[in-house]
């Protein structure tokens, strides 16, 4: 259904990603942004699925300023390999190419965007400090309570696992404190990565009812 694709940032770096598109006239455009292991098969797999739904979905491959080209699955090795990439996480640059996935398909109609995990942290940065988006989705996104002084421009959704070993339901709280107008949820028992089913932590019931609750939001806001 999808395509290898090249996008081009503001400052003129060329980057990887992942482009699917409709069958028929598109509703609306999602950006996805990845998990630590870079657009491999389970971020094709989910702008697939958005493609499925009715919209232009497309993934840039935000790690591509160091390692062109990087996927991974979830081994413990490759787990480990994996969060190199986020040991000092360049925000600034992975903000760039997400910008650039967004002019890349703002011709489409409105544009929202989906991440998840390392993902997750970077939808929300975008709703808040990026332009031409309406609406944004986070999946477990660690870094979201650090970020969370910052009012998103626009409407929200974020998806949390009540077990989740890296973020505890404290910053959760602190995220619902914070900001008030922020749609949030938790997912009882669930832990971090639940919606891939690719994982070990995959939990079905919860990916179920998190991933129609997403494509209602954007139903909603994506006019």
């Amino acid at each position: 259904m999808g395509q290898d694709i090249t996008l081009t940032a503001s400052d003129g770096f060329k980057l990887g990603g992942y482009r699917a598109d409709p069958a028929g006239a598109p509703k609306a455009a999602i950006v996805v942004i990845q998990e630590i292991f870079g657009v491999n098969h389970h971020i094709r797999s989910v702008c697939d699925r958005l493609a499925s739904a009715g919209y232009v979905a497309i993934a840039p491959s935000i790690f591509d300023r160091i390692t062109p080209n990087f996927q991974s699955g979830y081994s413990p090795d490759e787990v480990a390999n994996a969060r190199k990439f986020v040991a000092n996480p360049d925000w600034a640059a992975m903000l760039l190419d997400t910008q650039a996935a967004i002019d890349a398909v703002k011709s489409v109609g409105p544009v929202g965007i989906i991440g998840f995990c390392l993902g997750g942290s970077i939808a929300f940065a975008a709703a808040t400090k990026l332009t031409g988006l309406s609406a944004a989705v986070g999946y477990y996104g660690g870094a979201v309570v650090r970020f969370a002084d910052d009012k998103p421009k626009v409407p929200t959704q974020l998806h949390f696992g009540e077990k989740d070993a890296g973020i505890p339901l404290t910053d959760v709280e602190t995220i619902r404190t914070k900001r008030p107008d922020v749609e949030v949820h938790v997912y009882p028992g669930a832990q971090h990565g639940f919606h891939c089913d690719e994982r070990a932590s995959y939990d079905k019931a919860s990916a179920d009812i998190a991933w129609p609750r997403s494509l209602d939001f954007f139903a909603r806001h994506l006019k």
